[in-house]
């Protein structure tokens, strides 16, 4: 270990003050006293300077390692009981589930679902999804939709297509063929649904709930609603038992066009 020329500075420019103070309070005769006294001085200095703690040698548990002060033997401490992340409390379960309220009933004046509404003949279908909820639990607002269509051209549309009929590009490479939101199924599906498919993954679907934030997601059910509306009366003028057409060519499985 090498010491450094400062160390030094320091050191003599200390013994030269021991030396001061010696020669005030310790009369000599020949002045052996004082020098004898400022290096036994000095020495303990240096000896005590030795003795120290450095922040890299101070006692501590590091993680995943085993200690013998806990009872358990594990060095990383559980979180108390109750407690819950800033940003995740999560009270609004509409909102972060998509998700009836187990606790919620069913209020004679409920808000009309936005979106295309069902019809007797479809009325059954809605309960393949009882705990959905069917009214968007935020506001819809232009900036909304505008952020969904921002967010489902680059996450879903590769999929399902730029207008909702399930062409994206994937399956014109020979992909299982997506979901088309102009089918009736999806129509009548309430917008719970769509949150659970994009949270959770639904068939082939992978979930998304990773790279897409809750708000997010919403913003995307409002734009797929926005497109369902805009197909619809293609629908409507040819079939109501099939998805409106697309105007891209019709996807064919396998190989490169």
């Amino acid at each position: 270990m090498f010491l450094s020329k400062p160390f030094f500075m320091v050191f003599f420019r200390g013994i030269r003050k021991l030396r001061t103070a010696a020669d005030c309070f310790l009369p000599t005769a020949d002045g052996l006293v004082p020098s004898a006294f400022c290096l036994l001085l000095s020495a303990f200095c240096l000896l005590s300077s030795g003795c120290r703690r450095d922040m890299q040698d101070q006692p501590k548990m590091k993680p995943f390692r085993s200690t013998t002060f806990f009872g358990d033997g594990l060095s990383s401490r559980p979180p108390v009981e109750g407690t819950v992340p800033r940003g995740f409390l999560r009270t609004d379960t509409a909102f972060y589930t998509g998700k009836k309220n187990k606790t919620q009933t069913t209020t004679p004046g409920a808000t009309t679902p936005a979106g295309p509404q069902p019809t007797a003949a479809t009325g059954a279908q809605q309960n393949a999804f009882p705990d959905d909820i069917d009214t968007f639990p935020i506001p819809i607002t232009e900036d909304i939709v505008r952020r969904g269509k921002a967010r489902y051209e680059i996450f879903c549309s590769v999929c399902h297509g730029l207008t909702g009929n399930g062409d994206g590009m994937i399956v014109r490479r020979g992909f299982r063929r997506a979901a088309s939101f102009n089918d009736d199924r999806l129509r009548q599906a309430p917008v719970g649904h769509f949150f659970d498919a994009i949270t959770n993954g639904w068939g082939a679907m992978p979930a998304y709930a990773p790279q897409i934030p809750v708000q997010d997601r919403w913003a995307i059910i409002a734009y797929i609603r926005a497109l369902q509306l805009s197909q619809q009366p293609l629908q409507t003028a040819g079939s109501t038992a099939t998805p409106a057409s697309s105007s891209a060519p019709t996807p064919k499985p396998g190989g490169h066009e």
